[in-house]
């Protein structure tokens, strides 16, 4: 795995939290079509996070880029680390620009999550496979009408085992949020021997076990139960 200093190779941009530049912002003479933006619908944020006991959670996290078009996601994505090269108890976060990746913002705090727990045994085919087509869902507005109710996506690396997950602003809203799950679980092609759960995160934020009861999973094996009957 890579050395913290080696996690984004422009390491000016973690300090400083620039926009990312795509080659052709500074290549004189390509053809037209090369220096052609496709533009996002939003503004994203990639952040960066590597923990650290001797320093305050909020402390350890770095923005590292904001990115409004398809080929300036493509420079940055392909200018960092993948999600398996982190070091443990490190974390990436996309999150749509003015929203901070933590539950307290003003975005997340009435919202939850999407969480996809990655399997151990497949980890090298299955933890890079989700974040990157996760990472593309989002920015490319897959989600269609419910993109508005999504805040962002997040990886975290942990021996234990890797999470990644999507986050939604409104947990109360049943509806959006299954519908987004059930996209969700398409676009990542998820089993469903494997399922979703969708997590409030003020039951996280106050959750005295390693398990949160989750809102919704998907597929929803008591709705699945009780029709077999």
């Amino acid at each position: 795995m890579a050395s913290e200093n080696t996690v984004i190779t422009g390491k000016e941009n973690v300090q400083t939290g620039e926009t990312h530049k795509g080659a052709g912002d500074s290549v004189v003479g390509l053809p037209q079509e090369l220096l052609i933006r496709h533009p996002l619908q939003s503004r994203w944020a990639l952040w960066y996070l590597k923990a650290d006991r001797n320093k305050e959670w909020e402390d350890c996290l770095k923005m590292v880029s904001l990115f409004d078009t398809v080929e300036d996601f493509w420079a940055l994505y392909n200018h960092i680390q993948t999600a398996s090269g982190l070091n443990w108890g490190s974390d990436y976060y996309l999150f749509k620009e003015g929203i901070k990746p933590m539950w307290e913002d003003d975005s997340n705090v009435k919202g939850g999550r999407w969480l996809v727990v990655v399997d151990k045994q497949r980890r090298a085919q299955l933890l890079d496979h989700y974040w990157l087509e996760l990472l593309m869902a989002i920015i490319g507005e897959q989600f269609e009408d419910l993109g508005e109710y999504i805040c962002g996506a997040v990886v975290n690396v942990r021996q234990k085992g890797d999470k990644v997950s999507l986050w939604t602003r409104d947990a109360a809203r049943d509806d959006v949020n299954t519908r987004i799950g059930l996209v969700l679980k398409a676009k990542l092609d998820i089993p469903d021997s494997e399922p979703l759960r969708y997590e409030v995160h003020k039951d996280s934020s106050v959750r005295t076990s390693s398990m949160v009861k989750p809102r919704i999973m998907i597929p929803n094996k008591e709705a699945t139960a009780t029709a077999a009957r």
